[in-house]
């Protein structure tokens, strides 16, 4: 039997997590009163915000409230990240989060976030596949299995860029490494822009970049494109086969992009925040961007985009721990 005492004590609490459900209940019944800010943690114009500026625009026209882009880069999403993951968790603060963030946490000794424990998931976005180039007057390979057969010929001696060190495009250097038996040289870059004019100079040899933002580069004759990093052939690219097909299985690099909330954010306000953009999705303008930037439109529920960070979580916080990178 409860003592009086206990019992008092336990009333008390119900009561206050009944009127704690009751008030966040009302301040989503309410929402949004006023402008949501959509904290984007890379800096402006940007390959974020080329998905960040129209699904924002579109979002808000249908929740009656604009949508302000908050560019707060540095450390490789990490500050603009922290900064999110402390906001109130009233639905006027979201994140638009990507790959990188999710290890993040494993080679910053001080990210001041845990993707997994401070977020909820809202919505994918975009998911974007990475393809193999190289510059064809610094490298005169045609084929993915010539580019493996020229790095097993002369080991080390191929210069791969990256847009830095633990960024995406370093991991996917070293899982390809590791796929393909094959030793390449890094050179790390402060950004894929830097990056991406020194392989058009013929710097580095070779480098993994978005498909969209490289086609017109690859059409052109400037830089040739080897495989894509994806389970499928994009349309930006028709012609271009995936790794699978060119002959190296198991090797799949994308970056996505998705929106977050702080964790406690009520799960009224995610579900509105989730049917608006998913609704901007599926608008034909929103489309037509998504295939120009080789992205994959994606629509799905709440609780599968969580599973899906879950697992990114796991996967690239492994592949960064074999990695043994570390950021201050």
């Amino acid at each position: 039997m409860i003592d009086p005492s206990r019992r008092s004590v336990l009333a008390g609490l119900l009561a206050a997590g009944t009127i704690a459900g009751a008030r966040a209940d009302a301040r989503a019944a309410g929402w949004p009163e006023r402008t949501v800010s959509l904290v984007v943690p890379f800096p402006a114009g940007g390959g974020s915000d080329v998905f960040a500026r129209p699904i924002a625009a579109r979002a808000a026209s249908r929740l009656g409230q604009s949508m302000v882009i908050d560019n707060r880069s540095g450390a490789g999403g990490t500050v603009g990240t922290a900064v999110a993951a402390r906001a109130p968790a009233d639905g006027y603060t979201l994140l638009l989060g990507d790959t990188g963030l999710t290890y993040a946490p494993v080679i910053y000794a001080k990210a001041g976030f845990d993707f997994g424990r401070d977020f909820a998931a809202v919505s994918a976005l975009a998911r974007v596949p990475y393809v193999l180039v190289v510059n064809p007057a610094k490298l005169d390979v045609t084929t993915l299995a010539g580019f493996i057969a020229a790095a097993k010929a002369r080991p080390g001696a191929i210069d791969i860029g990256s847009a830095g060190l633990g960024t995406v495009t370093h991991l996917a250097i070293g899982l390809f490494e590791a796929r393909a038996g094959v030793a390449l040289n890094h050179v790390p870059y402060r950004g894929g822009a830097p990056m991406l004019q020194d392989l058009l100079a013929g710097q580095v040899a070779a480098a993994f970049v978005l498909v969209g933002p490289i086609a017109e580069l690859v059409r052109s004759g400037k830089l040739r494109a080897l495989a894509i990093a994806n389970r499928r052939r994009e349309a930006v690219l028709a012609d271009l086969p995936t790794m699978q097909e060119a002959g190296l299985a198991d090797f799949r690099v994308t970056t996505w992009f998705g929106l977050f909330a702080p964790r406690a954010t009520p799960a009224a306000i995610l579900d509105r925040l989730h049917g608006a953009v998913q609704g901007a999705l599926g608008e034909e303008a929103i489309k037509r961007i998504w295939v120009e930037q080789g992205a994959r439109v994606e629509l799905e529920s709440r609780a599968d985009f969580a599973r899906f960070v879950a697992r990114e979580i796991e996967h690239w916080s492994r592949i960064a721990r074999a990695a043994n990178v570390r950021m201050e």
